[in-house]
């Protein structure tokens, strides 16, 4: 028998491989690669977030990828007439792009896919050409969408923006329950967002972000600590929580703690991060390699107030053995249990006590590094995870359960 086949659709390039939804889009498309499925990248390569072709082929081998330009620039007045006249979400309208629609059509009757899995909610404007095909519809929920913005509004001090995104956040709220309810297949990333969309779908199956398990190593914490925090810039909610951080937490912890340095880094760095002068914190701005910029930190901090979905980065840094500093938010979705997998910090208070503890005590620190170790490469496997997917999708294409 021939090979699956599976047309995958993303809203922007999944690069560089520094940011957590670009990790678990590779992690994905990695997985079916691996399954022994045909895979075919469509991409949108965005005005915001531009990728040379020649990089991107290069990081997906064994991938077809295929890549359509287009300007997604936010701008203020098709924003605001999108505010006052349109019931959709503004997320949505700025990727619904006849270029693209064009060349999904045209790799729909070529390729005629088992599977066409969209990577963004806001890609469900393209759902009517999908379903003149006899493919699967699969949804890949990397976050409830709403929530994020819902949570974003709530901590937004200003009245102006707060009414705008609250108002965004009811919008995007009906849109996913609409489109949840018109795919084959929804693939939740967290427990709690797969709970959330079965009201509105009862095909939903909980696919977690997977770490590549083959070069795990063992923990080694040295005493030269050295905290660190990367992330996309550009996501509200990773600017509001370092921004929190070093203005509200970092002092006090660096005061109690003169050894210990804080390194933060991320794509599109703001230049009010870069031009902070905040003894002890040291912006990195955008890295070309994550890898080696996280090789000799042992700390990661996630002070996030805000989000959704899963926190790759997390899962990752586990992995490898680091100690997690994180807020609820930051672990939602992640089956950790706080003071053995990882240490809990909601407040400036939290935070102090929890960096200091680890300074304090190597021995517990590592204890607590070698559980978050083992909770990562045993319930977050890569391989068994996209194994599990795939034959969960071929027993829906062979007994055609759609």
């Amino acid at each position: 028998m021939s090979s699956r086949r599976i047309l995958i659709l993303t809203n922007r390039v999944p690069y560089p491989l520094s940011d957590g939804g670009n990790l678990a889009m590779k992690a994905m498309i990695d997985g079916y690669r691996d399954e022994g499925w045909d895979v075919c990248l469509l991409t949108m390569n965005t005005s915001r977030h531009y990728v040379e072709p020649r990089i991107i082929h290069s990081a997906y081998p064994g991938v077809r990828v295929e890549i359509v330009d287009v300007n997604n620039d936010v701008k203020p007045i098709p924003a605001l007439m999108n505010y006052l006249l349109d019931s959709l979400p503004n997320h949505a309208a700025r990727f619904n792009k006849p270029e693209f629609r064009q060349r999904l059509v045209e790799l729909l009757n070529e390729l005629k896919p088992d599977v066409v899995q969209l990577e963004s909610v806001f890609l469900s404007e393209y759902l009517p050409e999908i379903r003149k095909t006899t493919g699967l519809a699969v949804l890949r929920m990397h976050n409830v969408e709403w929530q994020v913005w819902a949570r974003v509004a709530r901590e937004t001090k200003s009245l102006v923006k707060k009414i705008y995104l609250q108002d965004l956040a009811k919008r995007i709220r009906k849109y996913e329950q609409r489109v949840w309810a018109q795919f084959d297949l929804l693939l939740a990333i967290t427990e709690v967002d797969a709970a959330i969309a079965k009201t509105y779908n009862d095909k939903v199956l909980t696919v977690p972000f997977g770490v590549d398990t083959t070069n795990v190593r063992e923990v080694q914490l040295a005493r030269d600590w050295k905290a660190y925090h990367l992330g996309a810039m550009d996501w509200l909610p990773n600017a509001e929580a370092i921004s929190w951080f070093l203005k509200e937490i970092w002092p006090a912890i660096r005061q109690k703690n003169p050894s210990l340095t804080f390194y933060y880094a991320g794509r599109n760095m703001p230049d009010s991060f870069r031009t902070m002068n905040i003894p002890g914190a040291i912006c990195a701005g955008e890295v070309p390699n994550a890898d080696e910029f996280i090789a000799d930190k042992n700390i990661l901090v996630v002070p996030l107030r805000s989000g959704g979905g899963i926190r790759v980065k997390i899962l990752e840094a586990m992995a490898a053995g680091k100690l997690v500093v994180s807020t609820t938010v930051g672990m939602q979705g992640i089956e950790a249990v706080a003071g053995k997998h990882y240490f809990q910090a909601n407040n400036p208070g939290e935070f102090t006590k929890a960096l200091s503890r680890i300074v304090a005590d190597p021995a517990m620190a590592r204890q607590i590094a070698m559980n978050g170790q083992e909770l990562a490469t045993g319930r977050y496997d890569r391989h068994h995870i996209a194994h599990r997917l795939a034959e969960e999708l071929g027993y829906m294409l062979k007994n055609k359960t759609v």
